[in-house]
């Protein structure tokens, strides 16, 4: 098929998984089971509906017949409708009853939340090995101090663990709301053309009771509880449930496009590399290059999941009334390419953390070449508490031997800063006393402890999510 445009998210970054949840197979396999779960209810609530007619549907539920949709819709241009009739061409028996009473959405829009909610649960697992993977980081190098940055400039350091803390803390925040949104999806049920329930109140004979039961029927026989149904609605869905599940997904997409942001700067400074196979080229002209190029897609892959998160969200503010169709085109493209998109993005993630190099020693060195500034007011305070200095005088000496040093940093030199102190009598330091101040431990806080409580919370998480643990993405990378 080289001759067609193929979509790059199928053929480059999605799984299999993900591609399979938005195939036909299962788009089409579902609508058959929910007009199976429609008849089974209709038949137990007294509708003359026969086993043998049920059994004929059940027997063809998987097997579908294709070619026969494709010629129907170029008749009677309506989807739904030609799968009906491919559907009754295969079991006569059962043609007559074949989605009795309901309208199109009745397939259509409780499909596609069953689609959403299956591949949610396959973003939560990635989601929970991202987790996984960056708490495993967070804790190997917990302790490790390092230069942090403010505005990419030097700031008081923190440690390389605490660092990681900030990407699972966003992590876990993104969990919470992929739960609090499967958590909150419910499916259309059988409403009718309006979302009034006129028709299936007229094929129960003005029963209410049956109607309300019929839908809760069916959602048991989709594996939703009874209760996990709309209360009201016009036709279709409230579209706002695509506009939530797509913000989740924007979410996570923010997370990984600033903690690839994150390993693209690190990876300028030397301090990590991302993984790097043995033939793997970084630069078609200059061979020595180690480009982030799994950071940069994970930023461009991102940016895509952020910029479809609009598409809903224009959707539901355009809908009409009880129903209009400038949603359904729209959503064919945004929702399935969100999620296989956000599926490839947390391959990517995984596949990074999990097999990031960490360099120490450049890490070090970077500390070190600032940490004398950082020193200063420790060193000053130490002299005054312990030595009896003057504060005033003490602030100025640092003052000028700052600056010098900093000159002689800007025109190649090393910086002298500490040995410029060490030489000036006015602060009366030893070398043991002035090495003592400069441990890299004093100045990083509480990093190793924020670290380490907070991961105390992320394992108990894990724990409980622990049967979803191990994937391997080497393969998408």
């Amino acid at each position: 098929m080289h001759e067609i445009y193929q979509n790059p998210l199928c053929r480059r970054y999605a799984s299999r998984e993900m591609q399979s949840i938005f195939s036909d197979d299962k788009k089409f396999g579902t609508w058959r089971k929910l007009w199976i779960a429609l008849a089974e209810s209709q038949q137990e609530l007294g509708l003359m509906i026969t086993d043998a007619q049920i059994e004929e549907m059940k027997e063809y539920a998987r097997n579908i017949n294709y070619e026969a949709a494709e010629r129907h819709e170029k008749e009677v241009r309506h989807d739904a409708m030609a799968h009906i009739l491919a559907y009754g061409e295969q079991c006569p028996a059962a043609k007559p009853i074949i989605h009795l009473g309901a309208t199109s959405s009745y397939v259509k829009d409780n499909t596609d939340i069953i689609v959403m909610r299956e591949a949610l649960l396959v973003v939560r697992k990635y989601l929970i090995n991202a987790i996984a993977e960056t708490c495993e980081f967070a804790e190997k190098y917990k302790d490790v101090a390092c230069l942090s940055y403010t505005h990419f400039q030097s700031a008081q350091p923190t440690t390389v663990g605490k660092r990681a803390t900030l990407w699972l803390s966003d992590l876990y925040m993104d969990l919470r709301q992929i739960d609090f949104v499967f958590g909150e999806l419910k499916l259309l049920g059988c409403k009718g053309t309006t979302g009034t329930g006129a028709s299936f109140l007229e094929l129960f004979d003005g029963n209410h009771d049956k109607v309300k039961e019929l839908e809760r029927k069916i959602a048991v026989k989709m594996g939703f509880q009874p209760q996990q149904v709309f209360a009201v609605s016009g036709q279709t869905y409230s579209r706002k449930v695509d506009y939530a599940m797509l913000s989740a997904l924007s979410g996570i997409a923010q997370t990984a496009y600033k903690f690839s942001n994150d390993i693209r700067l690190l990876s300028h400074l030397k301090e990590v590399d991302e993984p790097f196979e043995d033939k793997q080229i970084g630069s078609s002209a200059m061979a020595y290059k180690r480009n982030p190029m799994r950071s940069e897609r994970i930023a461009a892959l991102s940016r895509y999941v952020i910029a479809d998160a609009l598409n809903p969200a224009m959707t539901a503010s355009a809908q009409w009334l009880e129903r209009t169709l400038d949603d359904s085109a729209n959503q064919r493209i945004s929702i399935p390419e969100a999620f296989l998109a956000i599926d490839g993005v947390l391959s990517l993630y995984i596949n990074i953390i999990s097999g990031l190099c960490v360099y120490p020693k450049i890490i070090e060195k970077h500390l070190h070449e600032e940490l004398p500034f950082m020193a200063t007011e420790n060193i000053l305070m130490y002299c005054v508490r312990k030595k009896g200095g003057d504060r005033q005088v003490l602030h100025e000496a640092i003052r000028v031997h700052s600056i010098a040093a900093a000159q002689n940093i800007k025109t190649g030199g090393k910086n002298d800063l500490l040995e410029r102190i060490l030489s000036d009598a006015t602060f009366d330091l030893g070398e043991a006393e002035l090495s003592d101040l400069m441990s890299p431990k004093k100045f990083t806080g509480r990093a190793s402890e924020q670290a380490e409580e907070f991961l105390c919370e992320i394992k108990q998480v894990l724990l409980d999510s622990s049967e979803l643990l191990g994937i391997d993405t080497n393969v998408r990378v």
